[in-house]
This record gives structure tokens, sequence and C-alpha cells, in this order.
């Protein structure tokens, strides 16, 4: 199946965007988060935190990704993801993006520099996941 390909700088600009809207995420779950432990920064509550975080911004994700496979900033931007095939993703595949997402991010956003030399412009974790961004 051949697919249109959104252009870099749109992809950065939806990131852009998707990085706002997530701050805001972080910000309520944050916010939840020391309601419940009043007690937040005591050194044994941070990986508590930190593992918290990483588990909401994945149900953002996830949630979005294999509900018409667009986030809020993809919507805006009319970009999609989708399988390899061209199919919605499912929570395998979502889960399997996001978590190769996350290890791209913390190896210094190799991930994301991968789109620069790849053919097809994708990040290594659609490579890796067998998904791809597209023109919705």
């Amino acid at each position: 199946m051949k697919f249109s390909y959104p252009g870099f700088w749109r992809r950065l600009v939806s990131l852009f965007y998707e990085f706002l809207i997530l701050l805001a995420v972080i910000f309520i779950a944050s916010f939840i988060f020391h309601l419940i432990f009043r007690d937040a920064n005591a050194y044994y509550f941070i990986p508590l935190y930190q593992f918290y975080l990483l588990i909401i911004m994945g149900y953002y994700f996830i949630w979005f990704w294999t509900h018409g496979g667009q986030t809020l900033a993809m919507q805006t931007w009319k970009i999609r993801v989708v399988t390899a095939n061209g199919d919605n993703l499912d929570k395998r595949a979502a889960i399997t993006r996001y978590l190769l997402a996350v290890i791209g991010v913390l190896l210094f956003g190799v991930g994301m520099f991968w789109a620069l030399f790849d053919r097809d412009h994708q990040y290594l974790h659609d490579r890796l996941a067998g998904t791809r961004l597209v023109n919705a």
C-alpha cells in the first residue's frame, strides 16, 4: 500500500504541540499525585512519581493511538499513526510503539534523529514497532 508521509517540519511542529499538551496532562497528573501523597518530595517517592508519570503519558498516547490513530496534536496537524499495512493500531502495537519511543528519547533522542536519515522519514520506534506516520 502506498502512503503519503508528512514532512519533517510538520512532524516537528506537531511534536512541539504534543509537548505542550503533554505538559498540561503532566501538570494535572502531578497535582493529583501530590494530593494523594503529601510528602512527595521524600527520596523514596521520586521513582514512584516518575513511574506514575510514565504510566500516565503512556495511557494518553496508547488511548489516542488505538482510538482513531491520532493524538490531539496529530489531529491538528493531520498526521495519523497506522500499522505498516495501513490498519489501525491495536493495544499491543501501541504499547510497543510507546515503549520504543520512550527508550529512543532517553537515548538522547536517537529515535527522533533517525527520521533525518530514514528513506521514508519515519522515526526509529516506528520502524521497530512496524508502524508509520502518514497524512490523515
